[in-house]
């Protein structure tokens, strides 16, 4: 085991919500930091991140403990309105921050919170951890060397999550979804729309419709998107919460991916098994590590490490403010497409 570092980044944390509990789980096992305090104001919720995971110093306020820690960096792990009023505590501060998705209520915000970080000089990285899942780094690899071709077909992805049909859809686990405006794409959709620009590069046009499958909630919790890539690859996302997968582990791959090429394709089963068909050529299972630990192979542990790697060594991240302003272009896309029934231009966003 590495001997950690005489001298470790300073970090804090904000929130205390289910999601939580995987990030605080992750920074545990990253040497280079020591999380000294965090900030929530149930009572309850702390309590659970103390016992779970040791952390004594809580502040009501995060703006004192800001003032009082004096930390190199925050991780926000709240709700997507409170995310301008933290980064900008931070950002005036000088702390570095590497904050939740979905990262604000609208685009402009996004861009409003990534503008200021900028302005204040402070280093900014969007927790964005779905192209950090082992499974889409090795088909990253796959394609960079050429094992489906040297031409990109497609990408499609079929996912049934299963948490959001009856009277109780997702009370359980995360309540506030049943109340956003914008539901499926805002808070897992967009995940997938940057793990495809990570995958096969710009999308320039999007077509898209939404449906609202469970009454009980506000928002869309079943869509049909297309992507059309600046390198004329396809891409399909076929997604709802309301049906259910036959997967052992719904939430461990969310569901299979298909991707083409000129030289054949490979294929990410819901296990997290990977195969390659040649054209001409019998499937063969990819041999490559990962594990189900954390959350989704890892991802949390993977994208906080790539955050304090850049911080170390001063690289940009994957998932910074402007780079992230892209995927959420799409994701506006997106919605300007199922909401007036046409294509759309994510340049004209």
């Amino acid at each position: 085991m590495p001997t950690p570092p005489t001298k470790r980044l300073k970090g804090v944390c904000i929130g205390a919500g289910y999601f939580s509990h995987f990030q605080y789980e992750a920074w545990q096992r990253i040497p280079e930091v020591e999380i000294v305090a965090f900030s929530n104001r149930d009572p309850v919720k702390a309590a659970e991140i103390t016992r779970k995971f040791g952390h004594q110093k809580l502040y009501a306020d995060y703006r004192e403990m800001f003032d009082a820690e004096k930390p190199d960096f925050v991780d926000v792990i709240t709700p997507p309105p409170s995310h301008a009023p933290i980064c900008a505590e931070a950002a005036k501060r000088g702390i570095h921050i590497i904050c939740q998705k979905p990262l604000a209520p609208s685009l402009a915000e996004a861009r409003a919170i990534v503008a200021d970080a900028a302005a204040h000089k402070v280093r900014f990285m969007v927790h964005e951890n779905w192209r950090f899942q082992p499974w889409y780094r090795e088909i990253k690899r796959q394609l960079d060397a050429g094992a489906i071709g040297d031409q990109l077909f497609s990408l499609s992805f079929r996912s049934r999550m299963g948490d959001g049909w009856g009277a109780n859809a997702y009370i359980p686990r995360q309540p506030y979804f049943r109340d956003y405006p914008r539901l499926l794409v805002y808070e897992n959709g967009v995940h997938f729309i940057d793990t495809y620009r990570y995958l096969a590069g710009e999308i320039a046009r999007v077509t898209a419709w939404h449906r609202r499958l469970n009454p009980v909630i506000k928002g869309e919790d079943c869509a049909l998107l297309v992507f059309e890539f600046a390198n004329s690859a396809i891409g399909l996302w076929d997604a709802n919460r309301y049906n259910e997968t036959t997967a052992a582990n719904p939430r461990y791959t969310f569901g299979e991916m298909l991707v083409e090429g000129n030289g054949g394709s490979l294929r990410l089963y819901t296990d997290s098994r990977l195969t390659l068909k040649p054209l001409g050529r019998p499937e063969v299972e990819i041999p490559y590590t990962r594990a189900d630990v954390n959350f989704a192979g890892d991802c949390c542990y993977f994208t906080q490490r790539h955050f304090i790697d850049r911080l170390l060594d001063g690289g940009p991240f994957e998932t910074g403010g402007e780079e992230y302003l892209k995927t959420l272009a799409v994701q506006e896309a997106v919605y300007r497409s199922a909401e007036e029934r046409r294509p759309v231009e994510v340049g004209d966003v």
